[in-house]
């Protein structure tokens, strides 16, 4: 897994902001930081199912919109 950025006419700050976006979409950081200390296994549950329950949250709010409720 490689992310790249093309730096163009030497626009070094326009290229990093572009990074960084990508860096952040790609959850990179977030998994940098969640394997960079020990979890518990309970804790682990626990935090996967409350992301479990907030993408069901999401996905029923999106199912509300397109049927226009």
């Amino acid at each position: 897994m490689s992310i790249t950025v093309e730096v163009r006419k030497g626009n070094l700050e326009q290229a990093m902001r572009v990074l960084k976006k990508k860096v952040q979409k790609e959850g990179v950081i977030k998994d940098y930081r969640a394997k960079s200390v020990y979890e518990k296994p309970s804790e682990r549950k626990r935090r996967k199912k409350k992301e479990g329950i907030a993408n069901f949250k999401k996905n029923q709010k999106k199912l509300k919109q397109q049927r226009g409720f």
